[in-house]
C-alpha cells in the first residue's frame, strides 16, 4: 500500500510546524480612522496657528518698514537706514520678497508641525482608550487600527503582549481542566478494578466459596484485576516520564530499517496467534536519525499492540517509512473497522478509547496513544491518523534535520 488520501496534503501543511510557523496569520489592521470631531479640532488648529503666523507676518512685516525708513541715532539723527544706506526701492522689494517667502515656509512648517503633534495626542488617547478597555478584562479585544512609526511598533508590541496573555490564561485553564480529567479518569478506573478486588477478597474471607476450584476462580480475578491496576499505574508513570518536559531524552544515531526490522520482530509471535503478519518496508536509502531508541520502541510498541488488537484476522500490517525534503515519516497501518473523523480527532487524548467503551476485552488503559504522542512531540514531531476505507494508518512525522 502505498501513499494514500490526503497524506501528502497534511504532511505539507505539517511541514510548517518543523518550521515553527505561525499556526494562524495576522489579518492586517485598518488605518485609525478619526471621529468627525478630531477632524474638527484639527482644521480649527491649522487655522488659529495660520492666522497667529500671519499676524506675526504682518507685524514683522511692519517693524521691518518702520526700521528702514525711521530716523535712527545709530546712523545720524536726520536720515533713515534707507537714505543712509542708499538702498534702492527694487533692493527693498526683493528683500521684502525674500522675507515673505520665507514666512510662508516657516507658517507652512509650523502649521504641519502642530497639527502632527495634535495627531499624534489623538493617536495616543485612542491606543490608551483601547488598553483601558482592555485592562478592564476585555481580552478579546485588540487595538484594531494601524499606526505608522514608533506608535505603530507600540501597538504591534500591545497586541502581541495581549495575546500572549491570553494564549497563557487558556493554557492555564486547559492544564486544570487537564488535571481535573486526570483525577477524574484514574478515580474511574482505579475504582472499577478495585471494587471487584474488595468484593471477591471478601467473598473468600467469608467464607462464600463451596470448592477449592471457586475460591481460586476468585482469587484469580481478584488478581487480574490488580493486574489491570497494576497496568494504569504503570502507564501513568510513563505518560509522565515520557511528557516533552520530562525525563531528558537519550539520543543517539540509529540506523531506521534495522530499528524497525527489530521493533517488527517483537510482535512476530502475537500477530502470529491472530494470523497477522507484520511487512517492514525500508527507506529507498539508508536512513539514520537521532532519537531515544528505548523511547521510541515504546511508541512503535503501542502502535503494532493497537494494530494487532483492533486489526482483522488473516491481514498484514506494515512499517513504512516514508522521506519528504524537511519529514521523515514512520507510517504503520492494518487493515480494520473504519474511524469516523470524530474519533481521529481524539485518538491522542489521555483516556481515550476508541470502541467508547473501558470494560471491553480488547480495552487497555487508554494511555498508550497519548504516550507515543508525547514520546514522538519530545522528539520535536507529531503523530497524524488517518482513517481510509478499511486502511487504518498511523504516522510518526519527525523533523528531517536529524538525518545524517
Amino acid at each position: 500500500m502505498k501513499p494514500y488520501g490526503e497524506l501528502a496534503i497534511k504532511l505539507k501543511v505539517n511541514s510548517k510546524f518543523f518550521q515553527k510557523k505561525a499556526d494562524r496569520e495576522e489579518k492586517p489592521a485598518a488605518l485609525l480612522k478619526l471621529t468627525a470631531r478630531e477632524i474638527s479640532e484639527l482644521f480649527l488648529e491649522g487655522v488659529i496657528t495660520l492666522c497667529i503666523v500671519f499676524v506675526l507676518y504682518l507685524g514683522a512685516l511692519v517693524l521691518l518698514n518702520q526700521i528702514l525708513d525711521a530716523p535712527g541715532y545709530f546712523v545720524d539723527g536726520s536720515r533713515s537706514i534707507r537714505q543712509a544706506w542708499n538702498v534702492e526701492p527694487s533692493e527693498i522689494q526683493l528683500y521684502k520678497n525674500i522675507f515673505s517667502i520665507s514666512s510662508t515656509i516657516f507658517a507652512i512648517g509650523f502649521t504641519y508641525w502642530r497639527l502632527i503633534r495634535r495627531y499624534h495626542q489623538m493617536q495616543l488617547s485612542h491606543v490608551l482608550e483601547e488598553l483601558h478597555l482592555i485592562a478592564q478584562g476585555d481580552y478579546d479585544r485588540r487595538i484594531p487600527f494601524q499606526l505608522a512609526g514608533d506608535m505603530g511598533k507600540v501597538v504591534t508590541s500591545i497586541n502581541r503582549l495581549v495575546d500572549s496573555t491570553v494564549s497563557a490564561m487558556e493554557d492555564e485553564r486547559m492544564i486544570e481542566k487537564s488535571k481535573d480529567e486526570l483525577i477524574t479518569n484514574v478515580s474511574h478506573d482505579i475504582r472499577t478494578p478495585l471494587t471487584s478486588i474488595i468484593g471477591y477478597l471478601g467473598l473468600v474471607i467469608n467464607g462464600k466459596p463451596k470448592t477449592p476450584e471457586e475460591t481460586k476462580r476468585y482469587a484469580e480475578i481478584a488478581y487480574h484485576k490488580a493486574q489491570q491496576m497494576k497496568a494504569l499505574v504503570d502507564d501513568l508513570f510513563e505518560y509522565t516520564t515520557t511528557s516533552p518536559n520530562g525525563a531528558p531524552l537519550r539520543l543517539n544515531d540509529i540506523p531506521v530499517a534495522n530499528f524497525l526490522e527489530q521493533v517488527a520482530a517483537d510482535f512476530e509471535l502475537e500477530a502470529q496467534k491472530r494470523q497477522m503478519t507484520i511487512e517492514v518496508i525500508p527507506p529507498k536509502r539508508k536512513m539514520v536519525l537521532e532519537m531515544d531508541a528505548e523511547k521510541m520502541v515504546r511508541a512503535i510498541h503501542n502502535l503494532l499492540s493497537n494494530a494487532i488488537k483492533y486489526g482483522r484476522e488473516n491481514t498484514k500490517i506494515t512499517i513504512e517509512v516514508l522521506e519528504q525534503k524537511d519529514i521523515v515519516t514512520i507510517a504503520v497501518r492494518n487493515i480494520g473497522e473504519p474511524i469516523s473523523k470524530e474519533v481521529l480527532e481524539h485518538l491522542f487524548s489521555r483516556f481515550y478509547r476508541a470502541e467508547g467503551s473501558r470494560s471491553k476485552e480488547t480495552g487497555g488503559t487508554g494511555l498508550g496513544l497519548a504516550i507515543a504522542d508525547n514520546i514522538v512531540r519530545s522528539h520535536g514531531g507529531r503523530m497524524l491518523a488517518e482513517s481510509v476505507g478499511e486502511v487504518i494508518s498511523f504516522y510518526i512525522c519527525l523533523p528531517n534535520d536529524a538525518d545524517i
